[in-house]
This record gives structure tokens, sequence and C-alpha cells, in this order.
């Protein structure tokens, strides 16, 4: 049974350089979602949705190729961040972020086999953030990106820098939501070699 990999079929979206801004256009795309509020290194409600999001992808998956023979490789972990006012952004003050948290879904995955996943999921284990997951689609049109290596936070300022310099100097505007791709799992990975897609749309 061949196994789909996004990662590799949409090397674009998920391998840009890390020392030059690349342009992408995003098309729309599935998503598991759960929004929320706060610091994630210490919000109960990051927690949950974490402990929510990634049970429902791998049990997603296993439907899908146990009774639809369609495999895939499981997403890596996204995240939209903002605040009301995006003056106000601050990687210091986590307190006020807004997020979301998302893993994308392959096309034939849907609702269906999600929803039974779910059904799979709670009779064996507590979802904390199940009134919040929704399954979704995201279009975020054109972006910039660059592949930040090194650990997350305050290291990332100045590839963030660099998106918002090429915006500028380009004539363009920021629109939406910072937006990273964890391609590295954190818990396997020393800080310093962590990969991290950071992406901002502009209009």
């Amino acid at each position: 049974m061949p196994k789909v990999d996004l990662k590799k079929e949409n090397k674009d979206f998920y391998y840009p350089s890390a020392g030059d801004v690349s342009v992408v256009e995003l098309p729309a795309m599935k998503f598991l979602m759960i929004d929320g509020q706060g610091d994630p290194n210490t919000s109960e409600e990051y927690q949950n949705a974490m402990e929510t999001i990634f049970p429902v992808s791998y049990k997603t998956k296993f439907i899908s190729k146990k009774e639809k023979s369609q495999d895939y490789v499981v997403m890596p972990l996204e995240g939209l961040w903002w605040a009301d006012n995006m003056e106000e952004f601050s990687i210091v003050d986590k307190n006020s972020w807004k997020w979301t948290v998302m893993i994308r879904q392959p096309d034939f995955v849907d609702k269906s086999l999600v929803d039974k996943a779910i059904s799979e999921l709670v009779k064996k284990k507590d979802l904390p953030s199940l009134s919040e997951l929704r399954f979704d689609t995201f279009e975020e049109g054109l972006a910039v990106q660059i592949m930040h290596i090194g650990p997350y936070g305050e290291a990332e300022g100045p590839a963030v820098g660099k998106l918002h310099k090429f915006i500028e100097n380009e004539g363009y505007k920021l629109r939406g939501k910072h937006h990273e791709i964890y391609i590295s799992d954190m818990r396997r990975i020393k800080p310093e070699k962590l990969k991290t897609v950071i992406r901002q749309p502009f209009k």
C-alpha cells in the first residue's frame, strides 16, 4: 500500500531555504484545528489542545489505512499566532497570545472519517479540547516563508525580521497571522537543530 507524504508532494510549502525568503501561494487545504489563548509553554488550554489534536489525527490515519486502504504520513503540527492588536504582539509576553493549532489532512480524508475516529477514541480516553476541535478548510494565499533552524521563541526574531523586511521592500503589506510549521519533533531533536517553517501572508 503506497503511503502519501504531503511534505514530499508539496516540498515548496515545507522545505524553504534557511537563508533566503521564498514566495509561495497556498491553496485551500484541509485541517484539524483548535483555537485558544495564552502562553503555549504554561497554558493548560494549549496542553489540552495537544492532547486532543494528535490522538484524533493518528486515529483518523489508522482508520483511513484500515478501512479505505489509503495510508499517509501524519503531518507536522502548525500554529497561527496573533494578538488583538498586532502592534502589541510580543515574542516576550506570550500570555496575551491567541493561537490556532492545526494539522493538515489529505484531501481524501472527510468529516465522516474524522467523526468515526473521535467516536472510537472517546470510548478509551479523554479528549479535553474536543468541543473546540473542528475539521475545516484553510486557504492562506500568497505568503513569504523561510526555514528557521534553532530554538523557538526569541531566537526566531531574525527570520521573522527577514520576512517583514522583504514584504516592506517589495511594496506589499502584511496580512493574516504569523504562521509556524514545526517540521522537527522537539522530543527527539536538540533545540539548536529544530527546523521550523516561518510564514507570513501578505497583500
